[in-house]
C-alpha cells in the first residue's frame, strides 16, 4: 500500500487482503442477525430466550388452530397393543429356552407376561380417546370441528400412541407434546401434523399440558405418569388449576400402587383431597366422568 498526499493506491495483494477481510466480516457470527445465530441461541446465556420460545410457539399455533380446551391422557410408554406384547413374550420365552437357568431371562419372561395382561389398557385408551373426540365436538355444524376437548398426550408410544390413535380413528384432531429424551422421543404417527410439538424443557411442556385442560385420564405407567399425576393433583389441591376431573383408569392397579387412604389417615393430606381423584374401569365410565364435569357437552 502506497502513501502520499493523494488518494491511497492499493496493490493487487492489498486488494486481495481487503476482500478477504470483508468476506470474514460478512461470515462472522457477530454479523448474523441475532435470531439466525444458532450458536448464540443454543448458548447457556440464552436459556431464558429458549424457554420463552417454548412457551410462545405452541401457544401461538394452538391459538391459530382454534383449540379451546383439551383432555390430557397420560400412561406408560411401554404398554403395547396385545399382538406386539405377545410377540415380545414369545421372543423372551425362546430366549429362556436357550438358557433356562438364567434369572435375568426368567425375570424378562415374567415382565413380558405382565405386559401382555396390561396390554388391555392400550385398547381402553384408544377407545376412550375415540369416544371423547367424537362426542366432545359441537353438534352445530357451523361451529369449529375438533377444537374443544381435544386429546393431548406426550406424543410418544404406548398409551400416548393409543390415545392419539383413537382420536385419529374418530376423524378428529389430537395434540402431541413430545420431548427430547435418550429414548421414546420419536412422535407416534397418529398426531395431527400441525399440532405436534417438540420440547427441551419438561417444565414448559407441563405448562402446555395443563393450560387448556378440562380433564385428565391416567392409565398405568411409570415415573413419568406418576410425575404428571402428582403435578395435576398438586395444582388442583392448592387451587392453582380450576376444578377438573382427574380420572385414574384401572382402580385395582392404582389402589395397589398408591394408598391414598393411608396418606389421608396419616394426616399428610386432607380427607377432602381424596375427592380430587376418581376411578374408572371402562372407557365409557371415564368419558362419563369427563362429560358430567362439562355440562355443555352432549
Amino acid at each position: 500500500m502506497t502513501s502520499g498526499s493523494g488518494p491511497s493506491q492499493f496493490s493487487a495483494d492489498d486488494q486481495e487482503l481487503i476482500n478477504r477481510n470483508l468476506d470474514q466480516i460478512i461470515r462472522s457470527s457477530t454479523y448474523r442477525l441475532a435470531h439466525e445465530d444458532l450458536e448464540l441461541l443454543n448458548s447457556s446465556s440464552m436459556r431464558g430466550v429458549r424457554m420463552l420460545l417454548e412457551i410462545s410457539k405452541p401457544e401461538l399455533q394452538l391459538e391459530e388452530a382454534g383449540i379451546t380446551s383439551t383432555i390430557i391422557v397420560f400412561g406408560g410408554a411401554r404398554l403395547k397393543e396385545q399382538q406386539f406384547a405377545e410377540a415380545d413374550l414369545e421372543t423372551a420365552l425362546n430366549d429362556l429356552k436357550a438358557d433356562p437357568e438364567s434369572a435375568t431371562l426368567q425375570r424378562t419372561v415374567a415382565r413380558c407376561r405382565r405386559l401382555v395382561e396390561l396390554s388391555s389398557f392400550y385398547d381402553a385408551a384408544r377407545e376412550f380417546a375415540f369416544l371423547a373426540s367424537r362426542y366432545g365436538q359441537p353438534e352445530d355444524s357451523s361451529a369449529p370441528c375438533c377444537s374443544s376437548h381435544v386429546i393431548v398426550t406426550g406424543g410418544g408410544p404406548g398409551i400416548m400412541e393409543a390415545a392419539n390413535r383413537g382420536a385419529f380413528e374418530a376423524g378428529c384432531r389430537s395434540i402431541g407434546l413430545n420431548i427430547q429424551l435418550p429414548h421414546e422421543q420419536y412422535p407416534n404417527p397418529y398426531i395431527t401434523p400441525n399440532l405436534c410439538f417438540q420440547f427441551n424443557y419438561f417444565a414448559l411442556r407441563k405448562f402446555h399440558f395443563v393450560m387448556r385442560s378440562v380433564g385428565a385420564v391416567l392409565f398405568p405407567g411409570g415415573y413419568g405418569t406418576l410425575d404428571e399425576l402428582f403435578e395435576v393433583l398438586t395444582l388442583r389441591q392448592v387451587g392453582t388449576k380450576h376444578a377438573m376431573p382427574i380420572v385414574l383408569f384401572g382402580k385395582d392397579y392404582w389402589s395397589r400402587l398408591i394408598d391414598f387412604e393411608f396418606m389421608a389417615d396419616s394426616g399428610l393430606i386432607d380427607d377432602e383431597d381424596l375427592h380430587l381423584i376418581q376411578f374408572a374401569d371402562t372407557p365409557s365410565e371415564a368419558w362419563a366422568l369427563i362429560r358430567d364435569a362439562a355440562p355443555q357437552l352432549p
